[in-house]
């Protein structure tokens, strides 16, 4: 006698249920990333160090790893290689500290000229503006501060608030990019050892998930400091203030593909306009376009296109759904998370190689043993 289950099927076709049972896993999977994304929104200021920290690691493991190499030992190597890179980052920061307070009076000079030749042109450009108009915009101006004081105030406010979040992330980041650096294998060999038989498996999508990391951050790394050293030069070639700051902003804001250059150009350009005119901007920002457009065709299929092998369409979409979830910081690491699943997910699923048969051990040579006598052949 047929169930009722079986009855139903036999309603049901085919196609349609398997269309449900596929549309009950999709929603499963929608209600447990769900709650994973909650959960780590509301871990912010650990999940956010943890996956710099990774990047960082990604970055300088190549460097304490010839290190440990050269016979120094884990603790040693790992020392060196973060008084390296903080040497590195203090360095360029007061690089950028000094020019800064060279040039800034400067700058402000040249925006004030830049100002008032603008506002000679709006009087007697096409526009043919009045001065009562100008004044009255800047009057409303005025007024739009002063009646949102409060707003600002607390923002300002919330804004301590954040810098103290700020310097607890980056001890932690520290910490955590420390000992990821000494005792990174030793950290991977206990976490293999909760998965049981799927330890190999697990330990093979691990290891692509490293390998396409580190390749990815690296790639990363040397294309944003092609773009930023180029475009620096170009800044200091004419003459705009805040050059070497400006190449830094550039450099950084490589690492958010797409929407992080046009930011980092935009303020580039708005400093160019202020310092050296229109004209200069202009030519900035063709300059600023081959730039890129040689980026995008050479230096990224080159260097990251070999990890990514991503459709500019796709970054674009991980990058707003990264956005979405966690602002600047989630279009910043939504890439490599992307990637990092795309090599690594598979690898969970594909069969352990089937190992071959032993060879027969061969019996070692001895001294050949004599043909028994026979009873004919005995005394």
């Amino acid at each position: 006698m047929d169930s009722p289950q079986d009855r139903l099927l036999r309603l049901v076709p085919a196609t349609l249920a398997k269309m449900a049972a596929w549309c009950a896993c999709l929603i499963v999977i929608g209600v447990v990333a769900n709650y994973v994304f909650g959960f780590v929104a509301s871990m912010r200021l650990i999940a956010l160090p943890v996956a710099i920290a990774l990047l960082l690691t990604a970055l300088l493991f190549p460097l304490t790893r010839r290190l440990r190499a050269s016979g120094l030992r884990a603790i040693y190597a790992t020392w060196i290689t973060m008084l390296v890179a903080l040497a590195v980052l203090g360095g360029t920061g007061w690089i950028i500290g000094v020019r800064a307070n060279a040039e800034f009076p400067g700058l402000v000079t040249q925006v004030r000229q830049t100002a008032k030749t603008v506002e000679n042109w709006l009087y007697s450009g096409p526009l043919h503006l009045k001065p009562i108009q100008l004044s009255g915009w800047v009057d409303e101006i005025a007024k739009f501060v002063t009646e949102r004081q409060q707003q600002i105030t607390s923002t300002v406010l919330v804004g301590t608030v954040v810098v103290v979040e700020v310097l607890a992330s980056i001890v932690l980041l520290l910490f955590v990019t420390f000992f990821l650096l000494k005792d990174g294998d030793r950290i991977w060999s206990w976490f293999l050892k909760r998965f049981g038989r799927m330890a190999p498996r697990v330990d093979r999508a691990g290891r692509t998930a490293w390998t396409t990391l580190s390749h990815y951050v690296q790639g990363t790394v040397a294309v944003a400091a092609v773009h930023g050293v180029l475009m620096g030069l170009v800044l200091a070639v004419m003459g705009v203030p805040l050059w070497a700051a400006l190449a830094v902003l550039i450099f950084l804001a490589s690492f958010v593909p797409i929407v992080g250059i046009l930011f980092a150009g935009a303020v580039a350009t708005l400093v160019t306009l202020g310092a050296k005119g229109p004209v200069y901007a202009l030519i900035f920002i063709g300059i600023l376009i081959v730039e890129q457009q040689l980026e995008n065709h050479v230096l990224q299929p080159l260097i990251v296109g070999r990890v990514l092998h991503f459709h500019p369409l796709a970054i674009i979409i991980v990058l707003a759904v990264g956005g979405i979830l966690a602002g600047i910081a989630g279009a910043v690491v939504a890439v490599p998370i992307t990637a990092i699943l795309y090599r690594a997910v598979p690898e969970l699923f594909k069969d352990d190689p089937i190992p071959l048969p032993a060879a027969p051990v061969p019996k070692p040579p001895g001294r050949p043993v004599p043909p028994e006598k026979g009873p004919e052949q005995q005394d």
